[in-house]
């Protein structure tokens, strides 16, 4: 399958998209032996593949990060019809915000919604409950679809992409 730059640029555009339309990811972590766990969280992008979620530290999945850093995420809108599903797949470090970058990566966090207004970077510093991560993707990727007239494999391949 060869595509151009001009279909690189438009599958980046839709990851974008996708990203952008969507308030859950679905994270992916691994505890220090191994186990797998699967957790959904509200997120906030950033525009340049970092994507920045509160959480709490005892909850799994940050227990898990602290462990072990390396994550897998997916974006994606479980309301449409079956064979309409579109998604972004991002293979990323993820770890609690740096207390430098604590206020404006809270900023950014809350200005995705219009009910985090007012959100502030004290209600995720010590020894407030919660903690705000972030995950920056290594390998961002979408799925060329099987029928896609420039998939000549006629089945679903996976295409890296760039988010910023």
């Amino acid at each position: 399958m060869e595509l151009t730059d001009a279909d690189l640029v438009e599958l980046a555009a839709k990851a974008r998209r996708i990203v952008a339309a969507n308030s859950y990811l679905t994270l992916a972590t691994v505890d220090a032996d191994g186990h797998p766990w699967v957790s959904p969280v509200y997120f906030t992008p950033d525009g340049s593949g970092r994507f920045l979620w509160v959480s709490s530290p005892t909850a799994r999945h940050s227990r898990n990060l602290a462990e072990r850093p390396d994550v897998a995420l997916v974006v994606f809108d479980s309301t449409v019809a079956i064979g309409r599903g579109e998604a972004v797949y991002v293979e990323a470090q993820a770890r609690l915000v740096a207390e430098a970058d604590l206020d404006r990566s809270t900023a950014v966090f809350a200005s995705r919604s219009e009910e985090l207004a007012g959100y502030t970077a004290d209600e995720v510093r010590p020894p407030a409950e919660l903690r705000l991560y972030e995950a920056v993707a290594a390998e961002a990727s979408v799925l060329l679809r099987g029928a896609d007239p420039r998939n000549a494999g006629g089945i679903d391949t996976r295409v890296v992409v760039r988010l910023d």
